[in-house]
């Protein structure tokens, strides 16, 4: 038993002095037209829902609270109370994934090996695996359905601010300005770098050279801001031709409309093969900036962020174990404790706290593979060809490092 004297002042600033004394309670809160995110007070009923009602001890918070509230009294001096009151789900995003069914993915389809469509027209690529990944853990099913929406570049803040899409995967830099102004980064994916592509017959072999021809650029980015750096930098003035889709840009490059094109080397690569003449462009051994790839989700839903991070670090503990997406089901099997660990069989990685299932990861390598296979379907030998380099696994001296899930 507990007694909470709770204020509400409602949005036509009438106050209301609530006396709640809640009870525990087998029956679940039903409020037709409420959401999730929700508080809603129903006048016809007299009901009020708060979904969402943290309790607080020493600073942290120990406990999250669905109530259910009823009127006693009249309607201008209203005293409620809790007629029940239950666990609530510690993540609005996570919530809403579920009672829709699905998970929503905002990516690209324009760009070979991270993001396209498949010849079947489905969505295909790198960066659209990791929200399938994701959806196969927190639906807890191989075959659990995302709906995708197309992001553009200039749209990617809007979307993660707004709240329209539940992760972003759309090979987006982790920067300090973004993860204060965008939303959460969870976890690097792929380490690249900002680079330039040229003709052969250009002559334009030096950085010095590059910042003093017309660039190809799409603009409000970090490649925009990268390239401004370093050409002032060396006191030089490069002519900025702003190209606002990868697509245009490309095909503004192969007309002429500009000598260099610049984004991530790992799109310069993809891109190139593309080109009617390949073997007449080069990327030079010009490397400005770090670049690293990683999904985004919204800001203010840690459990959520700390969800999507645990499905990557999943991914590439299971390269590290050798849990591909063949031999999983021997896998469940084995004696190894970091294996049963891993895939739910025994123990634990913080499922529980985290409001999955024991076997969220299993489900994600049934979906999607492991880290390394997903590299190699569609960035490595089954699809653009791109090295791995530092995006091998740190045992392999790379980059790719994930904690132990224990």
């Amino acid at each position: 038993m507990m007694k909470k004297i709770l204020t509400l002042v409602t949005s036509i600033s009438l106050a209301y002095t609530l006396s709640a004394t809640a009870q525990t309670s087998s029956s679940s809160c039903s409020f037709p037209g409420s959401t999730s995110s929700n508080t809603v007070f129903n006048f016809d009923t007299g009901q009020l829902h708060l979904p969402w009602v943290e309790i607080f001890s020493n600073g942290a918070v120990i406990a999250t609270y669905e109530v259910c509230m009823q009127t006693k009294t009249g309607p201008f001096d209203i005293s409620f109370d809790v007629t029940n009151y239950q666990n609530a789900v510690a993540s609005r995003i996570l919530k809403r994934v579920r009672d829709r069914g699905s998970l929503t993915c905002g990516g690209r389809t324009d760009l070979p090996g991270f993001g396209f469509l498949c010849p079947n027209g489905r969505n295909c690529g790198f960066d659209t695996d990791l929200c399938k990944a994701v959806a196969a853990a927190v639906l807890n099913s191989p075959t659990a359905a995302i709906t995708f929406v197309s992001v553009a570049t200039p749209d990617r803040e809007k979307v993660l601010v707004n709240d329209e899409v539940d992760i972003l995967s759309r090979n987006t830099t982790w920067t300090s300005l973004r993860e204060a102004k965008w939303g959460n980064f969870t976890w690097i994916m792929f380490y690249d770098g900002q680079g330039f592509m040229v003709g052969k017959d250009s002559g334009i072999t030096s950085l010095q050279q590059v910042c003093a021809e017309s660039i190809c650029v799409a603009p409000a980015t970090t490649t925009e801001m990268n390239l401004v750096d370093i050409c002032r930098k060396l006191n030089l003035q490069p002519i900025i031709v702003k190209v606002p889709e990868t697509d245009e840009a490309f095909t503004r490059y192969e007309s002429g409309a500009c000598k260099v094109i610049t984004t991530d080397k790992s799109g310069l690569a993809t891109r190139r093969v593309s080109l009617s003449n390949p073997n007449a462009h080069t990327v030079l051994d010009v490397t400005i900036s770090k670049e690293p790839l990683t999904p985004v989700v919204p800001k203010g839903d840690e459990l959520w962020t700390d969800i999507v991070r645990t499905v990557m670090w999943g991914l590439i503990n299971a390269e590290e174990l050798g849990i591909t997406q063949a031999n999983i089901d021997t896998m469940m099997t084995s004696a190894d404790p970091q294996v049963k660990r891993l895939l739910g069989v025994e123990g634990d990685f913080g499922q529980t706290a985290l409001s999955l299932e024991p076997g969220a990861i299993a489900q994600t390598i049934r979906a999607v593979g492991n880290y390394g296979e997903l590299y190699d379907r569609y960035l490595g030998p089954n699809g653009v060809e791109i090295p791995r380099g530092p995006n091998k696994l740190w045992t392999d001296g790379g980059q790719i490092y994930a904690p132990p899930l224990r």
